[in-house]
């Protein structure tokens, strides 16, 4: 994967908890999606190119695996009966099927590796939820809530293996390459959600810390899916790295946004709890952005947090409770500078483009994608 962009300080206004002096963040407006674009439409493009292939490569699976399987991405119920559920916002396989019209290709080129990111994104999401102990997702119980924990870690690993074998299975040396990649995003991935769990037991986390490991957890594989089709297309290395950069540094947007919804996101909408990432003490981007700016606000913050990580009683606290630190991370300034950190991770994503040799209506397309993922509200 490429190398990081040097990660910007916290800049809310204030000074910092270690002495430092925190700049402010320009105001920056929000991009709006895109007319010439049909971002919908392009989204259902990947899922529908992708799907067919992604069920039958469920369908392998040993019973009952396979029905667990589906039962995560929404194809069937709890009791086995066909189900028309939210199967998530399909923007990686969108990704990776645009990617293959970099290179002149037809989308459908990039069709496995639009499914192994797929595969690659489920492994995670499964283990993810029995980490980290949700029981909602997509606005239905998780796997290991209804099927079990066993069977969420066994479906994960099977998926993993699925993604491999989906574009190994095309014996080029292109498919070769793209592997490489995938597995490159996947240990990338690991180690986010290693550090992901590390932090949630720390006192404090950098937000040097807090970028790393969401380029890891969200960043790599977002990487992977934006070059995929390309390398299986034929692409060289410089362009396949130059559109990793893009879907880095999208992924970077794209896990500020998830941190805002993880606070501030409407239940109806995020299908989780409210203030879902305070219930887990996650030490997501608001929470360190706040407790790096210094100010009256800032300091209450972290001393009733450090009093939470003791405290025996912490799952039973009330929705008003979670309100105030909510209301303490937005009086210090998190909400404002992760907001503002996404567009910066936006803007650096869309600069990248311009290093590839592409069609207008593709640059485009990438253009829009990006645009979507800061405006979203799921």
């Amino acid at each position: 994967m490429l190398d990081q962009e040097p990660a910007a300080s916290p800049r809310t206004p204030g000074t910092a908890t270690r002495g430092e002096t925190v700049p402010t963040v320009p105001p920056a407006s929000t991009p709006a999606p895109r007319a010439a674009v049909d971002v919908t439409a392009l989204l259902e493009r990947g899922r529908t190119l992708a799907t067919p292939v992604l069920r039958a490569a469920v369908d392998r699976l040993a019973s009952p695996m396979d029905t667990v399987a589906a039962y995560h991405f929404g194809w069937i119920d709890a009791q086995g009966n066909p189900a028309d559920g939210d199967g998530g916002k399909a923007v990686r396989p969108a990704l990776a099927v645009l990617s293959a019209e970099v290179t002149g290709a037809a989308p459908e080129v990039g069709i496995p590796g639009a499914v192994a990111v797929e595969l690659v994104h489920n492994f995670s999401l499964l283990h993810d939820d029995l980490m980290d102990g949700d029981e909602q997702r997509r606005h239905r119980d998780t796997v290991w809530k209804v099927h079990g924990p066993a069977q969420a870690i066994l479906v994960g690993d099977a998926l993993f293996a699925l993604a491999n074998e989906i574009l190994l299975e095309l014996g080029t040396v292109e498919a070769g390459r793209a592997t490489r990649r995938l597995t490159t995003a996947t240990r990338a991935l690991i180690d986010g959600q290693a550090q992901d769990i590390s932090y949630e037991h720390r006192d404090r986390v950098t937000v040097e810390e807090c970028l790393e490991m969401e380029g890891n957890k969200t960043g790599a594989l977002l990487a992977a899916s934006s070059s995929i089709g390309a390398v299986l297309g034929g692409a060289d290395d410089a362009t396949a790295d130059a559109l990793e950069k893009y879907g880095y540094h999208l992924g970077l947007a794209f896990q500020a946004i998830d941190d805002l919804l993880g606070i501030w996101g409407d239940p109806e909408a995020t299908g989780k709890q409210t203030w879902s990432d305070l219930r887990q003490r996650k030490k997501s981007l608001p929470v360190v952005a706040a407790l790096a700016a210094g100010g009256p606000a800032s300091e209450r913050l972290g001393e009733i947090l450090a009093a939470d990580a003791k405290s025996s009683d912490f799952e039973n606290f009330s929705e008003e409770e979670f309100a105030a630190r909510a209301a303490l991370i937005e009086e210090a300034g998190g909400r404002d500078w992760t907001a503002a950190e996404a567009r910066r991770q936006h803007t650096v994503a869309i600069e990248a483009l311009d290093a590839v040799d592409m069609p207008d209506r593709v640059r485009d397309c990438f253009t829009a994608l990006a645009d979507f993922v800061v405006v979203r509200k799921r």
